[in-house]
């Protein structure tokens, strides 16, 4: 029994009315023979609207195009300023 690690990306939410990008990569630990999974955990990243960075780290920078449009984009960026105040 050999064993090794692997991430998947196993589930994208958009979330919010600001159509924040919500990533869950699962890490496993498994049997490079029988492919069996012995082990495994969660990690969730999010790409804030706009965050085109994050949203290219996290591998959904195609979603994000599509999700943030200018008028979101605005919508946000007010909200920004009325918490700012």
């Amino acid at each position: 029994m050999a064993l090794k690690e692997r991430t998947i990306t196993d589930k994208v939410e958009i979330v919010s009315e600001f159509k924040h990008i919500q990533v869950r990569q699962a890490v496993e630990i498994y049997d490079t023979i029988s492919n069996e999974v012995k082990a495994h955990s969660y990690h969730r990243a999010v790409a804030v609207c706009g965050d085109d960075a994050a949203a290219a780290a996290l591998g959904v920078a195609d979603i994000a195009a599509v999700v943030w449009t200018d008028e979101v984009k605005a919508a946000y960026a007010a909200s920004l300023s009325v918490v700012a105040q």
